[in-house]
């Protein structure tokens, strides 16, 4: 495994995480986005 696919997965696990705060209503969509480094509109498809 290198040193992308470690990163990539760790991106993957942080944004799961994130989006299942969110889900059950720990962050609202713009804080979840927020943290993610995204706009708020950026985030509303994946949610």
């Amino acid at each position: 495994m290198d040193r992308t696919e470690v990163l990539q997965g760790l991106r993957k696990m942080r944004f799961e995480k994130l989006l299942e705060r969110w889900q059950r209503s720990e962050l609202s969509q713009a804080e979840a986005a927020e943290a993610l480094g995204m706009s708020e509109r950026s985030f509303r498809p994946l949610g």
